[in-house]
């Protein structure tokens, strides 16, 4: 192998590495389709009966329904239940004001909620998404002060997510004040995915250039062999003095 060659395939390893986390991380394909069908189902039925209640009920139940599968599966499960929680939320707050357009409004306020996270977290010096997928990467925080250049990256990344998240709350806000239910509905399943995609490619693209993630739990391990290691060694001194002193 040439050292021209060697760089290319870290770097390949390297995004291998990223691509493998950010599916963990974010539930890949099956994780998306699990946060859109709950909307698209509510909105379809309002969108031809008008009825809040079914509308609703239909949206929770197909939620329960993800998230049985993940169980009967012996799946991980974050993903589809707080696509419950998130549902759940939706279906209470419209059933108690009566009015449809309320069961986006904790999805809405959620969202907000999470790019000002994002965005304050990276003036802190502490971007969200760092602190997120650092147990991912098995790096927990040790970027924060050992590894400078995946800090960049992780600060990138979560400006990302932040302004991609707040500029499809301008977005909806307004139509949640001026569209119907359907209009806004629709709407929002539409831009469910896409800058969902958009943001997770980006941090794909921040992190693959960054440096490697520092391994903080093979480094505990090493630790640990070391340090028994040591206790051995010192056994192993203290019983050699000891049978010198016998034999002397």
């Amino acid at each position: 192998m040439t050292s021209l060659e060697k760089p290319t395939e870290d770097a390949q390893d390297s995004r291998a590495v990223t691509e493998a986390a950010l599916f963990e991380a974010f539930g890949g394909v099956r994780g998306m389709v699990e946060t859109v069908v709950p909307g698209l189902l509510f909105v379809s039925i309002f969108t031809i009966n008008k009825n809040l209640y079914w509308s609703a009920m239909a949206a929770l139940v197909v939620s329960l329904l993800l998230v049985v599968v993940r169980l009967a599966r012996r799946d991980t499960v974050k993903h589809a239940f707080s696509g419950v929680f998130g549902v759940a939320f939706g279906v209470a707050f419209a059933m108690m004001t009566g009015n449809a357009k309320d069961f986006y409004l904790p999805g809405m306020l959620y969202t907000l909620g999470l790019a000002l996270a994002y965005i304050i977290t990276t003036l802190a010096g502490v971007p969200l998404i760092g602190v997120l997928l650092g147990p991912v990467f098995k790096e927990n925080l040790s970027w924060r002060t050992r590894n400078p250049g995946r800090k960049k990256a992780y600060a990138k990344a979560s400006w990302a997510w932040g302004l991609i998240l707040l500029a499809k709350c301008m977005i909806l806000f307004p139509l949640y004040w001026w569209a119907d239910t359907t209009q806004l509905g629709w709407i929002l399943v539409a831009l469910k995915i896409p800058p969902f995609l958009l943001a997770v490619w980006l941090t794909w693209v921040f992190l693959a250039k960054a440096p490697a993630p520092i391994d903080v739990f093979a480094e505990m391990e090493e630790e640990e062999q070391a340090e028994r290691e040591r206790e051995a060694a010192a056994g192993e001194r203290e019983s050699a003095a000891g049978r010198h002193r016998r034999d002397s």
